[in-house]
C-alpha cells in the first residue's frame, strides 16, 4: 500500500497586478544557453543541471544530474510557475503535459510552466525497485499478535534490503535524496535561469517541497499555493495517525454515498455497501479468495485475493470522486461473487501487468517506490536507539491505532522500512510555515484521505498573508480539475493579482461521482440488444485498464467473461477491436469500435454471438443518447433511446 504525503471573514483590498518580469532575452534563449533539448514525448523543453549531491558540504565534490522541463509563456509573461508534484516519488515531467492541459489556459499564457523530476526520479536518476515494492505491498501488514509483529518487521527489513539492492546504488548516497537537498536543486535552476522570484504550486507531497523551498528562500518566492497540504510540524507517526483516521472516514462516506444511490444499492442487491465490505474483510481475515482471472490466451489463471489486496484497492481508490465510484463498482461486482473487477483495480493500484502480475515496464506514471522511501526516510525520523529498539517503538505506537479504527489500521506501518533505511532525517520538525510577506493559498477537501483537511486548517492559522479554500467532499488535490471554485480564485490571483475578498472560502463538492451500473451477469436479463450494448459500453468505458490508459500504448486484455479486447490511439480517436468479447454471459461481440475525440461519440460495428446472433452498428453520443441498427435474430432492427 502506498500513499502520497496532501468563521470570521476579513475584507481585503484588491492587490495590484504582478509586475511583469523584464528580461534581456527570451525564455527559449536562456534555455538554449543552458543546453536545452526537447523533453521526451512532450511539448516541454528540458534542461539538465549538474548539482551537488550534498548542497551543504562544500568539501563534498560528488554531483547528481537533475532535469527540469519548461513550457514558455504564450503571451505577456509574468514569471515562472513551478509545479512540485506529489508522492514523494512521482515524475513531474511525466505529468507535465497533462497538467499543463488541465490548468486554466490563462496561466500558461502569462507564465512559463516549470516541472521537474526530483533528484532520484525518472530522468533524474530513475531509482526503482518495482519487484521488491510489489511483494511488500501485497504482504500482510497486520501486527495484532506477536507473531504478526515479528513477521511485519521482517517483511519491512526485507523490503528495505531488497529495494536498495534492486536500485543498484551506493547505500551511502541515499541520505541525500531528502527534500532539504532537493529544494536546493530548484534554487540552482532559478539561479541558472536568471529568475528573481518563483511562483510555487505544490500538490500533496509537493506542498512539503514548496514549504521548505519558501522557508529557505523567501526572497525568491513570489507566491505559494499548497494543494492537499502536509503540516510539516507533525512527526511521521502523528501524520499517519490522522491519515489512517481520514482513510477510514472517507471509505465509510464512499460506501454511504452508494447506499444513497438507488442504482448502486441495487447492484449490491440492496445490502448496505459498508456491511458487505466488513463481511468481505472478515472472510479474508480467515483465508484468501481464489479468483479465476481470464487471460488473453482464452485460459483462466487461479489468483489469490487477500485482505491486504482489499485494503490496497480500497485505499488506492478513495482519492477522488471518480475513483470512489470505480471502487463502488468493484465491490458491487464482488458482492455478486465476481472478483474480476477488484483484481483489475488491484493491478492498477500496484502498477503491474494483469496477465503476468509482474511490474509494468513504465511503472505507474513514472512513480518510484524507491524514491518514496529515499525521500520519506530522510525527511522523517522514527525513534532513537538500535534498529531493534526503533522497530519496537514503531509497533508500540501502532498499537494506539491498529484494532481501534475499523479500517486501514495497518497503514500506520507504512514508513516502518525507514527503521532499516540509510537516511539522514532531521532531529526536530520544522517550525510552523509562516511565509511572511508571501501571499499563500491553502487548498483542501473534507473528503481528502491522504492529506486530511486538518493539515490545511493548521497551516492557514499561522500564515502571514493566507487564504484557505476548502471543497466539501472533493478529492485529494482540488486545483486544475475543472471546478470553477477553486480554479477561478487561483487564476484571478495569478493573472490579475486579484485576491479573494474573504480569507476562508468554501467550495461545493461531492464525495462520489454518479454511479455507473454493472452489466448483468447474464445478457438474458435485459430485454433488447440495445440495452445489452448500453450495459456493455458502460463496462467498457469504466474498465480500469481503459479508464486509466495512457492513451498511447497498444493494449490487449481479456474481456471479463471471455474473449479479447484491444485499444489503441489514432489521430481521430481511440480504436477498439473485439474478438468474441463478452461482458455478460450469452452475448459476445466481434468487430471494431471508435471513441471520437472531437464529438465524444462512441461507435461500434460488431457481429453478435451467443443466445442470439446478428450484425449491428451502435452509437452512444456525448449526451448519453444511444441507437442500434442492423440485423438481429433474423430481423432488421432500428432502436434508439434518450436518457433525458
Amino acid at each position: 500500500m502506498r500513499f502520497s504525503l496532501i468563521l470570521i471573514f476579513f475584507l481585503l483590498p484588491l492587490a495590484s497586478a504582478p509586475t511583469i518580469a523584464v528580461q534581456s532575452s527570451s525564455t527559449l534563449d536562456i534555455l538554449d544557453k543552458l543546453g536545452s533539448y526537447p523533453c521526451p514525448d512532450s511539448d516541454f523543453t528540458c534542461v539538465e543541471l549538474a548539482v551537488p549531491l550534498n548542497h551543504f558540504d562544500p568539501n563534498d565534490t560528488r554531483s547528481i544530474e537533475v532535469v527540469f522541463g519548461v513550457l514558455p509563456a504564450t503571451g505577456e509573461r509574468l514569471g515562472m510557475f513551478v509545479t512540485a508534484t506529489g508522492g514523494p516519488g512521482t515524475s513531474g515531467l511525466s505529468y507535465a503535459d497533462s497538467y499543463a492541459g488541465s490548468f486554466p489556459a490563462e496561466i500558461n499564457e502569462h507564465y512559463d510552466l516549470v516541472f521537474f523530476d526530483q533528484r532520484g526520479g525518472s530522468l533524474s536518476g530513475n531509482l526503482k525497485c518495482p519487484t521488491a515494492a510489489t511483494q511488500f505491498y501485497r504482504s500482510d501488514w497486520q501486527a495484532i499478535t506477536p507473531q504478526q509483529e515479528q513477521q511485519l518487521v521482517a517483511t519491512a527489513q526485507q523490503f528495505a534490503d531488497e529495494c536498495i539492492t534492486e536500485m543498484g546504488v551506493d547505500p551511502d548516497t541515499l541520505g541525500f535524496y531528502g527534500t532539504r537537498q532537493a529544494v536546493e536543486d530548484l534554487e540552482a535552476f532559478r539561479q541558472a535561469a536568471g529568475e528573481d522570484k518563483l511562483w510555487l504550486y505544490g500538490e500533496s507531497y509537493g506542498t512539503q517541497f514548496v514549504q521548505q523551498y519558501a522557508a529557505a528562500h523567501p526572497d525568491h518566492t513570489a507566491a505559494v499555493i499548497l494543494d492537499g497540504p502536509v503540516d510539516l510540524t507533525l512527526t511521521g507517526i502523528e501524520y499517519y495517525t490522522e491519515q489512517v483516521q481520514a482513510f477510514n472516514e472517507v471509505l465509510a462516506e464512499t460506501l454511504q454515498a452508494c447506499n444513497s444511490d438507488n442504482t448502486c444499492r441495487g447492484d449490491f442487491q440492496n445490502e448496505q455497501a459498508l456491511d458487505f465490505y466488513n463481511e468481505l474483510a472478515a472472510e479474508l481475515q480467515t483465508a484468501p479468495i481464489t479468483v479465476e482471472f481470464a487471460l488473453t490466451s482464452g485460459r483462466t489463471d487461479a489468483r489469490q485475493f487477500t485482505l491486504s489486496d482489499l485494503e490496497t484497492v480500497a485505499a488506492g481508490f478513495v482519492y477522488s470522486e471518480d475513483a470512489r465510484m470505480l471502487l463502488q463498482r468493484g465491490l458491487a461486482a464482488a458482492s455478486k461473487g465476481d472478483f474480476t473487477l477488484m483484481m483489475s483495480l488491484l493491478y492498477n493500484a500496484l502498477g503491474v501487468d494483469p496477465e503476468t502480475e509482474t511490474p509494468l515496464p513504465g511503472g505507474s506514471e513514472g512513480y518510484s517506490d524507491a524514491l518514496f522511501y529515499a525521500v520519506e526516510c530522510s525527511d522523517y525520523a522514527y525513534f532513537e536507539g538500535t534498529v531493534e529498539a526503533r522497530a519496537e517503538a514503531f509497533l508500540r505506537d501502532g498499537d494506539e491505532i491498529e484494532g481501534k479504527i475499523p479500517h486501514f489500521g495497518s497503514l500506520i506501518y507504512g514508513d516502518l522500512p525507514c527503521v532499516f533505511w540509510p537516511g539522514q532525517p532531521p532531529d526536530e520538525r520544522p517550525t510552523p510555515f509562516v511565509a511572511r510577506g508571501i501571499p499563500t493559498f491553502v487548498l483542501g477537501a473534507t473528503a481528502d484521505p491522504a492529506t486530511p483537511v486538518a493539515n490545511a486548517e493548521r497551516i492557514f492559522s499561522h500564515l502571514d498573508d493566507g487564504y484557505l479554500i476548502v471543497t466539501q467532499g472533493g478529492a485529494h488535490v482540488i486545483f486544475g480539475r475543472g471546478d470553477a471554485c477553486p480554479d477561478d480564485l487561483i487564476t484571478d490571483f495569478l493573472v490579475d493579482g486579484t485576491r479573494p475578498e474573504e480569507r476562508r472560502i468554501e467550495c461545493e463538492g461531492v464525495v462520489s461521482d454518479p454511479y455507473q451500473p454493472l452489466a448483468p451477469a447474464d445478457a438474458a436479463e435485459l430485454d433488447s440488444p440495445l440495452a445489452v450494448l448500453n450495459a456493455l459500453t458502460t463496462d467498457l468505458l469504466y474498465l480500469p485498464e481503459y479508464y486509466y490508459w495512457d492513451g498511447e500504448t497498444l493494449t490487449m486484455m481479456a474481456c471479463p467473461q471471455g474473449g479479447v479486447l484491444s485499444f489503441a490511439p489514432s489521430f481521430s480517436g481511440d480504436q477498439f477491436r473485439f474478438s468474441t468479447c463478452a461482458f455478460s454471459q450469452g452475448f459476445t461481440i466481434t468487430g471494431s469500435g471508435r471513441y471520437d475525440y472531437e464529438n465524444g461519440d462512441l461507435t461500434l460495428s460488431v457481429q453478435i454471438g451467443g443466445y442470439k446472433t446478428g450484425q449491428v452498428s451502435y452509437l452512444l453520443d456525448s449526451e448519453g443518447r444511444s441507437s442500434i441498427s442492423g440485423e438481429f435474430d433474423g430481423s432488421l432492427i432500428e432502436i434508439s433511446s434518450d436518457p433525458s
